[in-house]
């Protein structure tokens, strides 16, 4: 997919945030002193009055942004995913979660995507901790259009969001004139007989590489952009254990709690079909070249597609 247009959905994130931020006046960003990083400059430049930077102070920076949803405001809270899911975690349970404040999390380099940064930084258990938060939705979005999509959706829904974004620019798929974003509803973007590949984020590119890889070897591979892990299309996902018998899930996260988690837990229920995650296995990430990092985990189109045909 070298010849697609990409773009980091963090800065899917930080721009989008500025162009919401004329039609949603009681919109308030908070930035722990990354906001180069996690591209709310955009919306800072725009709507100085309207930014905190808060330092290096995420757990203060989320009492604030309780207080602010209290007040009526619409608070995102962003950081890297490392400190806004993890050092962060106590506050946003018990802060944000538990008096369900309507504040948003947008955490930013999350994922072995951060590179050279390493495994201190490649939150890889962020999907993990914040679903098992009572009634946090969690979003990841897989590319530009998406990312924005989910930033405006998280603004118009009450309740508290947690948006995971990548560092590394991302192949831009969803630009097509029928792509229509819904909280809770997967996207088919590849239609297929024979298994379903279930992806998020910076993978769902990787799965439909692995996808082209499969059928040109005669093997028919549906893919489903599932943005939302939480709450997870349960209909889509029994449709395709039930139209296609397999499942494979892809998620840069840790597959203990993730997306596969999510999926197994749907269809171990209610639709027992054999499901295989991939994603980054009970270990730390390392530093290193993002894209040598994703073909390392097999985590990129050929890995993937290995990892698969090694279990058909």
């Amino acid at each position: 997919m070298s010849d697609v247009k990409k773009i980091a959905t963090r800065e899917s994130y930080g721009k989008a945030l500025a162009e919401f931020g004329d039609q949603y006046k009681d919109l308030v960003v908070l930035d722990a002193d990354l906001a180069n990083a996690t591209k709310t400059q955009y919306f800072k430049d725009k709507f100085p009055e309207r930014h905190i930077d808060c330092g290096i102070a995420e757990s203060n920076m989320t009492g604030i942004a309780a207080g602010l949803a209290a007040a009526g405001k619409i608070p995102f809270i962003s950081s890297f995913a490392m400190f806004a899911a993890g050092r962060n975690y106590e506050q946003v349970r018990n802060s944000i979660g538990y008096p369900k404040l309507n504040v948003k999390i947008g955490a930013t380099h999350a994922g072995i995507t951060v590179g050279e940064d390493g495994a201190t930084h490649q939150c890889l258990e962020d999907v993990a901790l914040m679903r098992t938060i009572p009634g946090m939705t969690v979003i990841v979005p897989s590319d530009d259009v998406e990312s924005k999509a989910a930033v405006k959706a998280a603004i118009e829904m009450n309740g508290p969001v947690y948006l995971r974004f990548s560092r590394a620019a991302t192949p831009v798929i969803n630009d097509t004139p029928d792509f229509k974003f819904e909280v809770g509803k997967g996207i088919t973007v590849r239609d297929g007989k024979d298994l379903t590949i279930i992806a998020c984020g910076v993978e769902v590119g990787y799965a439909l590489e692995a996808a082209e890889k499969l059928a040109a070897e005669g093997v028919d591979a549906r893919v489903i952009d599932m943005h939302t892990i939480k709450p997870i299309d349960e209909e889509l996902v029994l449709k395709a254990a039930e139209e296609t018998g397999k499942i494979f899930t892809v998620e840069e996260a840790s597959v203990i709690g993730g997306l596969g988690s999510a999926v197994a837990d749907v269809v171990s229920e209610k639709k027992p079909v054999p499901v295989h995650k991939i994603g980054v296995y009970d270990q730390f990430g390392e530093s290193g070249p993002w894209s040598e990092l994703m073909a390392k985990y097999k985590l990129d189109g050929e890995g993937i597609y290995e990892q698969i045909k090694a279990k058909l």
